[in-house]
Formats: C-alpha cells, structure tokens, sequence
C-alpha cells in the first residue's frame, strides 16, 4: 500500500482520545507512510491533546445531546446540519482511503458523510452496551472492532471483531522495580497498602465527597495509605477544602502524569467504569471497586462494571449509595489479602495487551 491515506474521528472525553491515539500509533508502527488526520469536536480536550502527540485535528462544530431539559439542545439540529456539511468538505479535500470512528459524538457526522461517499468505514465500539451512534452507524460500517463478547445483539455478527480496548503502551502488570519507582515518585510507604481513587481527568464529584467523608473521619486512624485524583473542575474546592488539614497518608491531585506508577503501587482502585479505564485495569491486573457514573448515555457504566462483577473480576457500589456503603467497602477489601488476591487474578485474565495493533491491522486491510 502506498501512502494509505486515514481519518480518525471521536471525542469528547480522554477515553475517546487516547485510545485514538493509540491506533494511530500502531498504524504508524505497521505502516510509517500512513497519512493520518484526526477529526473531533470544536472546543473539547482533543483539539490539545492530538496536536501535542504529533497529529493534524480539525474540529466539527457538533455538539452531544444534553440529558437534561437544556436551551444548548434548540442549537443542536443546525450544529448538526453543519458538521455533516464540514465533515464531507474534509473527506473531498482529505480524501481517506479509510475512515475510522472511536465513539463520540464528534464521529458521527464523519463516518455518515464517510460511508455514503463509499469510503470503508471501521468501528471501535468501546462499551459492553453499544451506543445509539455506533448501533446506526454499524449498518454501513465494514467492520465492527469490540471490547466485549455477546455485541451480536447490536451489531451484524459477521463484522464483528472481538479485539479489547486500545490502551497506553506503558500500561502492564508492575514488576518489583516499578513498584519501588512509584512508591519514591508519589512519596508513598512501601510497607502501607495503597488505594488510588481515581475519578476521570476532569474529576467525579461522588467519589470526591466521598474522600472528603473519609478525611474528616477515618484519616487519621487508616493503616493505609491513599493517592486521590481529584480532577481538574474540583481541584480548587479541595484545595481549600484540606487548607489547614495535615494528612501524612494522602496525595492529593487533579491530573495523575505517571498512571503506570500509580497502578503499580496500589493495592485496590476505586473507579468510576469507562470502558478504557476499565481495559487499562485488566492487562494492569488491579484489584477494583467500580462506582459507575449514572450520568452516561444508556447506563454504559454499569453494563461494563456487571460484565466484570459477574466474572468475579470486580466490585461494584452504585453512585447512588456510595457516601454510604464505600468507605466500609473499600476498607473491608484492603484487609481480606485472599479476596484482593482472586481479584487480581480473575480480572488480569480479561486483559487484552495487543488491542491497538489488531485494529490498526483491520484498518489497513480496508485499505483499497
């Protein structure tokens, strides 16, 4: 193939863009004359993030439907018109060999505009429950690249790949030293165990009170120790909320730089259950308490977390009855050595290291 020429479109959230990124990174591996360009939304984390990784974007004016009664939804329809008009001017001067759609909203209008010009089109469906984007859009697609098993009740059964999330390269099972580098990155004791609760790059505001709680009445009795990702929208109320406040067995922060050292040192996560955290944690291997947001399209959240509690693999506490029941969870978890343990063994079978390789290999196949 000469110069295969691929849009890759998605985003929104982190979990759209990186797992991206990281198909890009295996179709330049297996192809480096491969021509890529990225196409999200106007405005959102990918117009930063694909840039700094070395990648052209351009931005769709779309925007996704608001869940609750919200003025944003009357501008949504000409939003749309203008998308799908902006998505086929790329297509005719971009000229794609491929088209590929990670999910979001961003995608929609340029796998439409892709498929109808007879330009194959590749999906990546994340989520153990398919969305209602990638449902419609799998009718014309040439392949179907999913995470999870049983996607034949949504898409046609003879596109389906059952290939796992694309996840960071760097991400595995941590080896002695990896743990010994965490423990000295994040200032952490060796001989305490560690829980990471981590909410998403912008934050989960459940899981925050829920620390909170935990500052205020269990801290200064814990024999563990705790790295809690607050996330970006929140950070500046938690600053002020621990102002004044000495937590010798707490790192605090919005952003997590070093994710596989903070795998590698903890004991038991606490995680809301986004598909590509999700994948992350099988091929890392960690033992999980998943609070899935109730705030996604179709209760995705809890789809994914179910597939691995009914495995053995996970637990899970609703967000509804997390101030209540977590703290006493996650505590109860990190002194039954026997149940983290079977924990970590159940959902490291699940894991799927080579995702992004298998996909890139699919699209380059569509190549004509």
């Amino acid at each position: 193939m000469n110069n295969p020429r691929i849009i890759i479109s998605g985003g929104g959230t982190g979990g759209h863009i990186f797992p991206a990124l990281s198909i890009a990174g295996s179709i330049k591996d297996l192809c480096p004359e491969a021509e890529i360009l990225f196409v999200g939304a106007e405005g959102k984390m990918e117009m930063e993030r694909v840039p700094a990784a070395g990648y052209k974007i351009i931005g769709l004016p779309v925007a996704g439907l608001q869940r609750s009664l919200s003025p944003k939804n009357l501008a949504l329809p000409a939003k749309i018109v203008r998308s799908v008009r902006k998505a086929g001017e790329i297509i005719k001067d971009f000229k794609p060999d491929v088209a590929v759609g990670v999910g979001g909203y961003a995608s929609a209008p340029l796998l439409w505009s892709a498929s109808h010009k007879g330009i194959p089109c590749l999906i990546q469906e994340q989520n153990s429950y398919a969305g209602l984007t990638n449902k419609i859009l799998a009718k014309r697609a040439a392949c179907i690249c999913t995470a999870y098993e049983g996607m034949e009740r949504f898409f046609p059964a003879d596109r389906i790949i059952l290939t796992g999330n694309p996840i960071r390269k760097e991400i595995a099972p941590a080896t002695p030293q990896q743990r010994e580098e965490g423990y000295r990155f994040y200032g952490l004791d060796p001989a305490k165990k560690t829980l990471f609760v981590v909410g998403g790059s912008l934050g989960c505001g459940t899981l925050n009170r829920v620390m909170r709680q935990w500052v205020e009445t269990r801290a200064a009795s814990a024999d563990y120790q705790v790295i809690w990702q607050c996330g970006k929208y929140y950070k500046s109320g938690i600053d002020e909320f621990m102002a004044g406040r000495n937590v010798p067995n707490l790192v605090y922060t919005d952003f997590i730089q070093r994710m596989d050292l903070a795998y590698a040192v903890a004991d038991l996560l606490v995680s809301r259950a986004g598909a590509g955290t999700i994948s992350e944690l099988c091929v890392a291997g960690k033992a999980t308490i998943f609070v899935p947001s109730p705030n996604v399209s179709e209760d995705h959240q809890t789809h994914n977390a179910m597939a691995l509690v009914g495995k053995n693999a996970a637990l899970m506490v609703r967000d509804a009855e997390a101030e209540e029941k977590l703290i006493d969870t996650f505590e109860g978890l990190l002194a039954d050595e026997a149940r983290l343990a079977d924990l970590e063994t159940n959902i490291l079978k699940l894991g799927k290291k080579d995702a992004s390789e298998v996909i890139a290999k699919e699209v380059l196949k569509l190549v004509k």
